[in-house]
Order: structure tokens, then C-alpha cells, then sequence
């Protein structure tokens, strides 16, 4: 068996998808026979999104993986995400597009330096951001996201000290709206550091009639700029409900997408990034690693899989469920 696995490994690695097909009525196809569910987030590719099952943002992505009844959960998104999904599904085959889709915050905490880090404050609450390793959850308290971030930190007694980890943009972020005192990790997310305020000033002096919606994993003195702050679901309703009709968007340039289609009458412009690329916003490398052609292998082969150890599934599991439970 363990031999048969490798040489489906090996042909996972080398293999080229079929000229000539239809990628997507073929990942359709595979995705029904096979009693598989496809979920992804908003910053992976157009294509994706439009095929996906159900995409959203962390939080919605975790609720929707705890519900699946499904034989096999394909993530598109980052490794996190699947463990995640896996932790709280453990039961479901929860396949990954690319094993090396990783996270910049994920790999700033690493779990020998986070436990030292803990055991300084022993007293303390450990919150952490699910943008986290799944051994980095099974140290932790409460698991949070950007959604929920503000709910969690209230509901912990305010005589308690906590330690909020790994962005510390997000946890200076609460910091300012709950008023505690977080014990913060030193950790960023590369996609939200990448955006340009000189060149965001610019385009504000361009566009003087937009509004700026940021995440609140951006730069302090951004998020000082912007006329709305929150997750990357709440960054999109807003689009929707709001009564003006543009809007400069910071954060990654994944979520237009679906904000041109829930609102198409309004102009979203992406934030400018440091560095040019394609678009000239911000994107994460990683979650672009998620494309059609590995989806495809992915469900053909029903690689690569992402399984939790049982010591670390306990642990990280109750910390997401005491997030849920808020």
C-alpha cells in the first residue's frame, strides 16, 4: 500500500493535465463522483472562486468546514486553512492544491519560540489568530479571526492577562477598540505590509471622492487613514450597504472579485502595493499557488492530504471550539 501511495505521489508531482479538456467541467465532474465539496477563500484566483462550492473568509471557511458531510474537503486557500478544516472535520479527506501554499504569519510563530514566549506570561490567556500552525492552536486559549477578533478578547475577563498572537497589526488593532492590555507576538502578514502609503496617498489624492476600506492587518498609519476597518467579509457587505460608490480597497486584490459582482455599479480600486506586479496590488503568493491545473490533480489523485497528529488535533480543537462557542 505504502508503495502505491508513493508512485500516486510521484504521478501527482509529474503530471501534466490532458490537453484539450475542459478544466472546469472536469474538476466538476470529478468533484460529483467522488462525493467531494471544494471550498475556498476570497483571495484565490477567479476561477476558482467561480467553481467553489462555498467561498468566504476564515472565520465563514472554518463554520462551513465543521458542517460538510462530504467524503472529501478540496481547500483551496493556504495550509492552515486545511488543517483547520481538518481539526474540525477529522473525519473528511481534506486535500490541499499545493502543499507549499503556506502563510507569512503562520512561519512568523514558530512553535519552540511561541512556548518560550508562553511560559513567560504563565498567568495569561492565549488568543490567537487562526492564521496560525496547528501547533501553535493547541498552545492557545481561544482561536480568533479578524471577524471575531473584538468578540473574543471582550469575552475574556478583563482582570485576565492576555497574549494576543501572531499579527501584531490586528492585535494593536483591538487593542485601540477593546482598550486591554495585549501581550503581542511580533508577527505581519507580508500581503498587508506590502501596500504602498506613499503611493496609496497618491492615489487618494487621485480618487479624493473614495473611500479607503482597509483589514485590519494593515500598518497602523493606514488603518488611521481609512474611513471603515474590518475582516474581509466585512470589507465586502460594506461595499454593498454603503451609499457611496467608490471605494479604494486595502487588502489582498483577491476579494474584488466578488465585490464587482455583488456591487457592479460601484468602482473598487485595489490598494497600490510596494512592489509592481501584474495588477499593481497586493497578492499573496500563496494563496495564487491555488490554480485550476492542481485543483484538477488534486481531485485526480486525491493528494496531497493534510492530517493533524492527535495530540495537537485535541488541543487546537478546543481552542477553535471555545472561538465558535462565542
Amino acid at each position: 500500500m505504502l508503495f502505491e501511495n508513493e508512485i500516486a505521489r510521484v504521478g501527482y508531482l509529474s503530471r501534466s493535465v490532458p490537453d484539450g479538456i475542459d478544466l472546469k467541467a472536469e474538476i466538476l465532474n470529478m468533484k460529483n463522483e467522488k462525493n467531494a465539496v471544494i471550498l475556498a477563500h476570497y483571495y484565490v484566483s477567479e476561477d476558482i472562486q467561480s467553481i467553489a462550492d462555498f467561498v468566504g473568509d476564515s472565520l465563514a471557511l472554518a463554520q462551513a468546514s465543521k458542517k460538510q458531510s462530504a467524503d472529501i474537503i478540496v481547500f483551496c486557500g493556504v495550509h492552515f486553512m486545511a488543517e483547520t478544516a481538518k481539526i474540525l472535520n477529522p473525519r473528511a479527506k481534506v486535500l490541499l492544491p499545493d502543499l507549499n501554499a503556506g502563510c507569512s504569519l503562520a512561519d512568523a510563530a514558530p512553535e519552540a519560540e511561541f512556548m518560550a514566549f508562553k511560559a513567560q506570561y504563565p498567568d495569561a490567556i492565549v488568543v490567537s489568530y487562526i492564521n496560525c500552525s496547528s501547533e501553535i492552536k493547541a498552545l492557545s486559549d481561544y482561536i480568533c479571526t479578524s471577524s471575531n477578533a473584538i468578540e473574543v478578547v471582550n469575552a475574556i475577563p478583563k482582570d485576565k492577562h492576555i497574549i494576543f498572537a501572531p499579527d501584531k497589526n490586528l492585535g494593536m488593532y483591538v487593542q485601540q477598540v477593546t482598550g486591554r492590555d495585549l501581550i503581542l507576538w511580533d508577527g505581519a502578514c507580508i500581503v498587508h505590509e506590502n501596500i504602498s502609503l506613499d503611493k496609496l496617498q497618491g492615489l487618494m489624492e487621485k480618487h479624493p471622492d473614495a473611500s479607503l476600506i482597509a483589514h485590519p492587518e494593515c500598518l497602523p498609519a493606514l488603518l488611521e487613514r481609512a474611513s471603515f476597518v474590518g475582516s474581509t467579509k466585512a470589507l465586502l457587505e460594506h461595499v454593498q450597504v454603503s451609499s457611496l460608490s467608490k471605494f479604494i480597497v486595502a487588502t489582498e486584490a483577491g476579494i474584488l472579485y466578488q465585490m464587482r459582482k455583488a456591487a457592479p455599479d460601484k468602482l473598487i480600486i485595489p490598494a497600490p502595493a510596494l512592489e509592481s506586479n501584474s495588477c499593481a496590488c497586493s497578492e499573496c503568493p500563496y494563496m495564487k499557488m491555488n490554480t485550476l491545473e492542481k485543483l484538477y490533480n488534486t481531485l485526480y489523485y486525491e493528494l496531497p492530504e493534510i492530517n493533524v497528529n492527535e495530540k495537537t488535533q485535541a488541543g487546537a480543537l478546543k481552542a477553535l471550539n471555545n472561538m465558535l462557542s462565542i
